[in-house]
């Protein structure tokens, strides 16, 4: 009986034991320090292999093995599990999604093999901040595994970025007395459908993009760099913007913005399009405000042709009507657009996307008038119709006044058929002040249809 209570004792005294050893492995800070005892034990003995994958290279551009990395770890199910992460808000509410923090470590698994990625962050001698990521893996799973992990690592960033493709626009921003790209969602509705211009013409565009797409080797055998150029020009309004909003989607390639007033050297120029990525298309707006002497504009294309890389469009516009584009930028392009004024043609593509349109009454009208010579731009006309899409009919003798008045003589009296009345429009009326008085013309009328009306019910 004795030796039963001994054994029952000394078997309760080893469980008690057995507890405490447990509570106190379980401590996170124990545990803590045990793995990295073990960790520096088998870095001391070299077990492990790093590599380094910076975001850039030697010469400023873009690490595209960087890129593909960051797509593949954000996708990982561990990332949730790190000690932390950054949590952002997408565009709507419900949409929330992680994101890597500097000396943020994350764990991944392939074949069998443990890896270990860390994000890590370092200034250069000018104090810009570059981040790399690190890999962390086993000498012994290395040759066994290396390249066909960063094969899948390709493939699944391939896989993420088809699925989730989001136009971006690439901006530059001054942050600590340097200027960096950043990027916003691109979300300009504009599409080659809903531009108003020759069918021809588009078609003739889309299938130039479409052939430059599959050219890769094409330029390769060449010996010249993948890439296209495009000249758009025409007035204020006619519709380049819209243009290359349609471009981009129709590439599914980022566009970067590129400010030519906050480029002051030929060197903030360079680091700029060497930070560029390929699939982007480089636009550089209203490049006549900017450019003084033909040998800046020899510098700035120069520029553009040297260091804006492979797989990339670049697309130059101007508002200088076609006879005074500089000889020296048309040599250096590929392609010249010239945006003119509206036409019936293109007319008939916006009373369709902005009314739903596509024949009228009072289409024969404005073809007359356009026929006469009067013009408008596609902005100018767009507007009308958005002012008065709950009335095709009103909208289109607006446009038919707005275009007699725009093309008849300046000091000549016109008729307003919406007001029934005449207005006086001199040199120097500003389509502002155009639609201002056309849509008082239509109020005054509204009024007094309303104030014969009431007298007709005897109030």
């Amino acid at each position: 009986m004795a030796f039963f209570s001994t054994a029952v004792a000394s078997s309760l005294f080893f469980a008690i034991v057995f507890v405490l050893v447990l509570r106190l492995i379980s401590k996170t800070s124990l545990v803590y320090m045990v793995v990295k005892g073990f960790q520096s034990i088998t870095d001391y003995f070299h077990v492990h292999q790093y590599y380094r994958i910076p975001q850039y290279d030697e010469h400023l551009r873009h690490n595209q093995l960087y890129l593909r990395v960051h797509t593949y770890l954000h996708s990982l199910p561990s990332l949730e599990d790190s000690n932390f992460t950054n949590m952002f808000c997408g565009a709507k509410p419900s949409d929330i999604f992680l994101r890597l923090d500097s000396n943020q470590t994350i764990h991944d698994s392939f074949l069998g093999a443990k890896l270990c990625w860390t994000i890590e962050m370092r200034r250069d001698h000018q104090q810009n901040g570059h981040f790399s990521f690190v890999l962390k893996l086993k000498k012994d799973d290395k040759r066994r595994i290396f390249r066909q992990y960063f094969q899948h690592i390709l493939s699944i960033s391939d896989e993420i970025e088809q699925r989730k493709r989001e136009i971006k626009m690439h901006i530059t921003v001054e942050e600590r007395g340097a200027r960096r790209w950043t990027a916003v969602p691109f979300t300009h509705p504009a599409t080659f459908e809903t531009l108003a211009m020759d069918v021809d013409l588009k078609n003739k565009v889309k299938s130039d993009l479409e052939q430059f797409l599959k050219s890769k080797q094409y330029y390769h055998r060449l010996g010249r760099v993948w890439k296209r150029s495009f000249l758009l020009y025409g007035e204020a309004g006619t519709g380049k913007s819209s243009f290359v909003a349609a471009m981009a989607k129709f590439l599914q390639y980022d566009i970067y913005n590129i400010d030519m007033s906050k480029i002051s050297t030929e060197s903030d120029m360079t680091v700029a399009l060497l930070q560029t990525s390929p699939k982007s298309l480089i636009l550089v707006e209203d490049l006549d405000r900017h450019l003084t002497t033909r040998s800046t504009a020899a510098s700035v294309l120069n520029g553009i042709a040297s260091y804006c890389g492979e797989e990339r469009v670049v697309v130059l516009t101007m508002n200088e009507k076609s006879g005074g584009v500089d000889e020296a930028v048309r040599r250096r392009v590929d392609v010249q657009i010239h945006f003119p004024p509206c036409d019936f043609s293109a007319f008939k593509i916006l009373a369709v996307t902005h009314l739903g349109v596509k024949d009228h009454k009072l289409f024969s009208q404005v073809e007359e008038v356009f026929q006469s010579g009067a013009r408008l731009s596609p902005a100018e006309i767009g507007e009308i119709m958005m002012a008065n899409r709950s009335s095709p009919s009103r909208a289109f003798k607006s446009i038919i006044s707005a275009l007699q008045i725009n093309g008849g003589d300046k000091d000549a009296l016109e008729y307003n058929e919406i007001g029934s009345r005449r207005l006086f429009l001199r040199d120097g009326l500003s389509m502002g002040k155009l639609y201002g008085l056309l849509k008082l013309g239509i109020r005054r009328n509204e009024e007094c249809l309303d104030s014969d009306s009431m007298e007709k019910k005897g109030l």
